[in-house]
C-alpha cells in the first residue's frame, strides 16, 4: 500500500512536514506543490537578503528531492491550475501550509497613505520575488520603521548598510540603489528596550556598520532582573555613539502611533510617550511597519474555501483527509527551527488516517494527467537547480546570485537551458 501525500506550499514549514512524512512513511508518494517556478518559500523570499547563513538551511531540503523521492511541482497554482477539490481527489491527504502573505496594519488615522509599507511586502521587494516585480518604493531620506521585534532590525539593518556592507548578500544592485538614498532610520517600538523581542545577536550586528551613526537613549527605569532582558539591554546600551558616516540609525522605546501624517504622501509619524503622555511628531518620508503578518488575498480564499474562520488558529486536522500547517495553520509565530516541531505536530494528527489508506487514489500520475489535460508545464526539481545555478552565474560582483526577477524570467530560465 501506498500512502499518496501532496503538500501545498514549499516553504520551511512544507519542506519539514515532507521530512516528517517520509519518516513514518518510507514508501509514501509525497509531492510538494508550489505556485512559484521556484521553491523554499520564506528562506528565499523572506529571510533577509544579507542573512544567507539562514537561507542555506534549503540545501538540507535538496535531500527531500534529490534522494528522498519527494517531488517537487513548480508553477502550479492552486485555483489557477487546479482545484483544491481536485486535489482532495487524488491524494490520500492534502496538507496546506501556504504562510501569510498579509501585513497587519497600523489601525490609526493614516495608515493608508502613499509611502506606508508593511514589512512583509518590503522583505519581499528585496528578495526580488516575483509578485513585487515592478513595483519600487519611492524611500526618500528618512525613514521610520515601526516595530519591537526581529523583523524592524531587518529592515533598519538592511537600510543602514552601505555598498561594501552589503557584499556577501543576494540583494539586487538596482535595489541596493534603492536602499541608499536613506540617511536617517528611526526604529520605534510601543515598548521599553528590554521589553523589546531582539535577538542579542542581531542587536550586536549593528555594531558592524561603519558608515552609520547610532543612538540609544539612556535607560530610565529599574535594571531588569531576568537575564535575557538585562542581555538585550546591555546590548543595546553598547549601540549608543557607535558607527560614523552621515547616515544615522535611532532607536527609539515606549512611543505609541497615534497617525501617520501628511496630505498626498506621508510626510511624519505622530507617537504619544506611554509613560508620560508627551506627543511628539517624527519626520518621515517613508514609514514600514514590522507589527505582524496575517492572511493575504490568496491565504484568506483558501480558508473561505475550506469554511474557515479569518484570523484564528487552526487545528491539524480541517477535515478528513484536509490538513493545515505553518504559519497558515497558528499564525505569524515561531521562528525556523520551530518551524520543524510543528511539521511533527501536524505529521502525527494525520497517521491514523494515512495508516488506513487504501492506495487507491491516483496521486501525481493523476496530477500529472490533469495538469497535461489543461495544458500546465510545471517546473521540476531539475529546472530549478538549473535556474539556481544561472542565478548564481550571473551575480555581479559582491553578490552570491542575481535572482530572476519575474515568474515569465524564471521560466525563460530553466526552458531555455533545458534546450541547450
Amino acid at each position: 500500500m501506498t500512502q499518496r501525500i501532496a503538500i501545498i506550499g514549499s516553504g520551511p514549514s512544507g519542506c519539514f512536514l515532507a521530512q516528517a512524512l517520509r519518516r513514518d512513511w518510507p514508501q509514501a508518494e509525497i509531492d510538494i506543490i508550489e505556485r512559484l517556478p521556484v521553491p523554499y518559500g520564506l528562506l528565499r523570499h523572506g529571510v533577509a537578503a544579507d542573512h544567507q547563513g539562514t537561507k542555506a538551511v534549503s540545501r538540507q531540503f535538496d535531500r527531500l528531492f534529490e534522494r528522498e523521492g519527494v517531488r517537487f511541482w513548480g508553477d502550479v497554482g492552486i485555483g489557477r491550475d487546479v482545484t483544491l477539490e481536485a486535489l482532495r481527489g487524488l491524494y490520500d491527504a492534502v496538507f496546506l501550509a501556504l504562510g501569510l502573505s498579509g501585513d497587519r496594519r497600523l489601525g490609526i488615522s493614516g495608515d493608508d497613505l502613499p509611502g506606508v509599507h508593511g514589512s512583509g511586502w518590503v522583505t519581499r521587494w528585496l528578495n526580488s520575488h516575483p509578485d513585487e516585480a515592478g513595483r519600487v518604493p519611492a524611500l526618500g531620506a528618512r525613514v521610520v520603521v515601526i516595530g519591537n521585534g526581529n523583523v524592524a532590525l531587518d529592515l533598519a539593518r538592511m537600510l543602514s548598510k552601505d555598498e561594501a556592507e552589503l557584499a556577501g548578500s543576494d540583494l539586487d544592485p538596482d535595489h541596493a540603489a534603492v536602499l541608499s538614498a536613506v540617511r536617517e532610520v528611526t526604529v520605534a517600538g510601543r515598548g521599553a528596550p528590554e521589553a523589546a523581542r531582539f535577538d542579542v545577536a542581531m542587536i550586536k550586528e549593528f555594531g558592524r556598520l561603519a558608515g552609520t551613526r547610532i543612538s540609544v537613549p539612556p535607560a530610565d527605569g529599574p535594571a531588569p532582573e531576568d537575564a535575557p532582558s538585562a542581555a538585550r539591554l546591555a546590548a543595546l546600551r553598547a549601540l549608543d555613539g557607535a558607527g560614523g558616516g552621515d547616515r544615522r540609525l535611532g532607536f527609539r522605546f515606549n512611543l505609541v502611533p497615534e497617525a501617520v501624517l501628511g496630505t498626498e504622501r506621508v510626510e511624519a509619524v505622530r507617537f504619544r510617550d506611554r509613560r508620560s503622555g508627551a506627543v511628539e511628531e517624527i519626520p518621515a518620508d517613508t514609514v514600514l511597519t514590522a507589527i505582524g503578518f496575517e492572511p493575504g488575498p490568496a491565504e484568506a480564499l483558501h480558508r473561505a474555501a475550506c469554511g474557515l474562520p479569518p484570523g484564528v488558529a487552526l487545528p491539524p486536522e480541517l477535515s478528513p483527509g484536509l490538513y493545515a500547517a505553518g504559519w497558515f495553520r497558528r499564525g505569524p509565530r515561531g521562528t525556523i527551527p520551530e518551524a520543524r516541531a510543528e511539521a511533527r505536530l501536524v505529521a502525527d494528527a494525520a497517521r491514523a488516517a494515512l495508516a488506513t489508506a487504501t492506495g487507491a487514489k491516483p496521486g501525481r500520475e493523476g496530477l500529472a494527467a490533469l495538469l497535461r489535460e489543461r495544458g500546465v508545464e510545471p517546473v521540476g526539481f531539475a529546472d530549478w537547480l538549473r535556474i539556481r545555478a544561472a542565478e548564481e552565474a550571473a551575480a555581479s560582483a559582491g553578490r552570491v546570485r542575481r535572482k530572476g526577477a519575474t515568474r515569465d524570467a524564471l521560466l525563460a530560465l530553466c526552458r531555455e537551458l533545458a534546450e541547450a
